[in-house]
């Protein structure tokens, strides 16, 4: 193997986890528009863009000879061709074999990945179902067998020379960004797989865009390309050679016969340059060889009397540019004179890992700047004090944008469901309709990918037992079709997460006979319907007649809870016996850093998160009178407000004062007080886990480090609220827990 040969193997290996990425991406999305064309089978829109979704994967494949994934999704590509030409219709039948080939082709990404890990993969079922699948392609419609897919495109390094095509003549300019190599692809490749797309006649560097000697970069990418290439595979194909790389390219396709309206658009898309000609260039109206000829001419003329010619009287000569074109591009040039700023939005892709990084940084400043705020109003130092606010400021308004950079829409998890609710309706045989609302509302992407399995869980769970069939819909009077939906809205600094569905709801007897069963329940005793609807969050809890693949085993709503709680969040169940079930799940928007309220029992500091704060009734003499368990109800506005102690209710050794104040906090199970000696403010808080020992502590969620040092416990509003609401309850009654006096 030659050097080249084993750079361009490294290359490859380097950037495999992009393709992959990027292959998930578009299979995630192919499967979105099966499921939306179901609906909207005629949808030109949703066609071309499900074709767009096969073909980008199969090109990107061939940029890194992934022949199995390309044969494969050849055959796929052939199919939808034939649907969006309307030679063969989508039907439900079709839609089901095409999602399997989906299934199958991130089968074979996986496989792919595998292997550049160097794993033997060996699997000749999956093989098997792959040949079943292609002679079901390759009959759909009553089609012919298709033409045999391309061969894969070469590997990088490899000369292709392409049969001259009689195809029409494109004119494309690319610019290739500075962190290309960076990121791992070479931008030869890209050209070489272009040159399975029809005949590349001629092509020129932009010189332009490459600095002096001194001033280069070595490690940055200054490549700027114009180029003709016959072909009559259209602009899609074109466009898609560069789709693997679109976020580190600026791209300009001219078709053939273009006219100068055409010109005049990239004009206005290109970003500003100092010089005429370049503007030019990169929009393809002249090529290198003819600016540089322009150029030439006006240099001799520079010693002649007389002004010397300008570049674009030249270029109207000599070339043909239109008058308009130039004139459009000369304005594009007093604009980057003036310094006007270029309004054209800029994307850039970012590893988690290094935006975790980067917040993990940012709480470890948010703690030393308070720790730097409290050593200033120590001092008493007015500007010192003013200093440490301005950059307390400071650390905020960073810490909003950076944590806003992780906000990803909970529609994209959502959107996965539609599938899931589609074949498990049809193996359970039930007609079900899924709506999704609110799927822009953002959530931190961590959160996202944690949520999703409980999401799961309790989706499936509706279809099996909450949705009936449609004859048993129809004989309740309700429509045959079931109606699921998936709601997602921001509430109280927080996201609340609703699955609802409109069948046969929970059937609270039964309830109530399965717990007294297993002991759950004292025998006889009837709690209130909220009491009975939470049980069904017991370990080993269903009140399934016969176990099925899908549940009746009771696993599973029991790791719901814990997962959520896990979260931060709560659960709770809303049920109405024959009209459906409200799964209702709330969430903290972020993991990593909320503001606070710092409030002191003792010598003892502990956090309540600032949206879960109502008011605060300072000085209150009376609510120091509570009972041995820490537990009182107060008058608040003519309204009873239970209130909880602290200080007793994690028996801890500090003597209560005289006076204390009461923090108002709101959380799902409604209003409720917690005493405390004294109010210390607002406070930005950096999460940290609980110790193994104070992971069961109920009520607390996590700890914090104050600017002092010293640990600040947070307070868990709504675990700590189902606390006060079961106060009346011994059975619930939670024992103190020792130790937390410091």
């Amino acid at each position: 193997m030659t050097a080249d040969a084993n750079a361009d193997t490294g290359f490859l290996l380097e950037a495999l986890p992009a393709f992959i990425s990027e292959a998930h991406e578009q299979i995630e999305s192919l499967e979105q528009l099966l499921l939306q064309l179901e609906e909207r089978p005629d949808d030109r829109e949703l066609l071309d863009a499900l074709f767009r979704c096969a073909h980008k994967v199969k090109g990107s494949a061939g940029i890194f000879g992934l022949e199995r994934i390309v044969e494969f999704t050849h055959h796929v590509e052939s199919l939808l061709d034939r649907v969006r030409s309307g030679t063969v219709a989508l039907t439900p039948a079709l839609s089901t074999l095409l999602l399997r080939c989906n299934d199958q082709i991130r089968a074979l990404v996986d496989e792919a990945s595998q292997r550049a890990h160097g794993a033997a993969v060996a699997d000749a079922a999956g093989d098997a179902q792959r040949a079943a699948l292609v002679q079901a392609l390759q009959g759909a419609g009553g089609a012919t067998a298709p033409q045999p897919a391309p061969a894969a495109a070469p590997a990088a390094g490899t000369v292709v020379t392409p049969e001259a095509g009689t195809g029409q003549r494109w004119h494309v300019t690319v610019q290739f960004g500075a962190d290309i190599f960076r990121n791992g692809m070479d931008p030869l490749a890209i050209l070489q797989y272009v040159q399975q797309i029809g005949r590349v006649t001629a092509i020129a560097c932009d010189l332009a865009a490459v600095p002096t000697l001194e001033a280069i970069d070595p490690e940055s990418c200054h490549l700027g390309l114009a180029f003709a290439i016959d072909t009559d595979r259209g602009r899609d194909a074109i466009v898609d050679a560069f789709c693997f790389v679109r976020d580190d390219v600026v791209l300009h396709v001219i078709e053939p016969q273009a006219g100068a309206e055409r010109y005049l658009e990239l004009i206005e898309q290109l970003p500003d340059r100092p010089r005429l000609g370049e503007i030019l260039l990169a929009i393809g109206a002249v090529t290198r060889a003819q600016l540089d000829g322009a150029l030439a001419r006006q240099q001799r003329h520079a010693g002649e009397p007389g002004p010397a010619p300008r570049i674009g009287e030249i270029l109207r000569e000599q070339v043909g540019v239109p008058p308009v074109v130039v004139e459009a591009a000369l304005a594009k040039q007093q604009k980057a004179r003036e310094g006007a700023p270029d309004d054209g939005a800029r994307y850039i892709r970012v590893q988690a890992d290094r935006l975790d990084a980067v917040i993990n940084l940012l709480g470890e400043l948010v703690i030393a700047g308070a720790g730097a705020s409290l050593m200033a109003r120590q001092t008493g130092q007015g500007a010192l004090i003013e200093a440490t606010a301005t950059v307390g400021r400071l650390v905020e308004e960073i810490r909003n944008g950076t944590l806003h950079l992780r906000m990803v829409p909970i529609g994209e998890t959502f959107a996965r469901f539609r599938r899931v609710v589609r074949d498990t309706a049809a193996q359970l045989g039930k007609d079900v309709a899924l709506e999704i609302v609110g799927g822009e509302t953002e959530l931190d992407k961590s959160m996202v990918e944690r949520i999703a399995d409980p999401l799961m869980h309790l989706v499936r769970n509706g279809l099996d037992h909450g949705l009936e069939t449609a004859e048993a819909r129809v004989a309740a009077g309700k429509p045959a079709q079931g109606r699921l939906v998936l709601e997602a809205c921001h509430e109280s600094g927080g996201i609340l997460i609703r699955i609802r569905d409109d069948g046969r709801g929970i059937t609270r007897r039964k309830v109530l006979e399965r717990a007294w069963e297993r002991g759950l329940l004292p025998q006889g005793t009837t709690p209130s319907d909220d009491e009975i609807c939470r049980l069904i969050f017991e370990a080993g809890f269903s009140t399934a007649e016969q176990v099925t693949n899908l549940s009746g085993r009771g696993v599973g709503m029991d790791v719901v809870r814990r997962n959520i709680e896990a979260l931060r969040g709560t659960v709770t169940v809303h049920s109405v016996e024959g009209q459906g079930t409200t799964i209702e799940i709330r969430l903290p928007l972020t993991l990593a850093i909320i503001d606070g309220f710092l409030v002191g029992v003792g010598a003892t500091r502990f956090i309540v998160p600032l949206e879960s704060v109502v008011e605060v009734i300072e000085n209150r003499p009376d609510a120091s009178r509570i009972d041995e368990r820490g537990r009182r109800v107060v008058e608040l506005r003519g309204q009873p407000l239970p209130v909880v102690g602290l200080r007793a209710l994690y028996a801890m050794e500090s003597p209560a004062p005289e006076r204390v104040s009461i923090v108002v906090i709101q959380s799902g199970a409604g209003r409720y007080g917690v005493l405390v000696d004294q109010l210390l403010g607002q406070h930005q808080t950096v999460i940290k886990p609980l110790g193994r020992m104070f992971r069961s502590l109920r009520g607390i969620s996590g700890s914090s480090i104050l600017g002092n040092g010293e640990v600040a416990l947070i307070v868990d509003a709504q675990a700590l609220g189902h606390l006060v609401a079961t106060c009346a309850n011994p059975v619930n009654t939670p024992t103190p827990v020792p130790g937390l006096s410091t």
